[in-house]
C-alpha cells in the first residue's frame, strides 16, 4: 500500500516565486533525498485551479511517497525540525498551507 501526503502550499506574501522554485531544486530536493522514509518527492507550480475549491489561493502542490505516516512524522519531527522551520520561516505560510494524507487504490 503506497502512502502519499499532498501538500498545497502557500508562500508567504513577498515571497518570488523563481526564488522559491530555486530552493526546491536547489535544496528541497536534496534534503528529502536524504530522509529515509520518502520514496519520492516532487513540488508542482499550481497553474490553475477549478471553481468551487475552497480554502486557496495556493502556489504549488507538493507529492510525497513515503514508507508510512508514521515513519515520515517521526523523521519530520526529529531530523528535519529545523529544516521545516526554516521553509515556515522563510518561504512558505503557515496558515495557508494545508496537507492531505492519502492510500493509493491499486488496480
Amino acid at each position: 500500500m503506497a502512502v502519499v501526503r499532498y501538500v498545497l502550499v502557500k508562500l508567504r506574501p513577498g515571497v518570488d516565486l523563481d526564488a522559491f522554485e530555486r530552493f526546491e531544486r536547489e535544496v528541497d530536493y536534496v534534503k528529502a533525498a536524504q530522509n529515509p522514509s520518502i520514496i519520492s518527492y516532487r513540488t508542482h507550480r499550481i497553474t490553475d485551479l477549478d471553481m468551487g475549491i475552497d480554502g486557496g489561493p495556493w502556489d504549488f502542490m507538493e507529492r510525497i511517497e513515503v514508507t508510512s505516516q508514521a515513519d515520515y512524522e517521526k523523521q519530520a519531527a526529529t531530523g528535519s525540525k529545523e529544516f521545516l522551520d526554516l521553509l515556515y520561516t522563510k518561504y512558505l505560510d503557515r496558515s495557508k498551507t494545508v496537507s492531505i494524507w492519502s492510500e493509493r487504490i491499486e488496480p
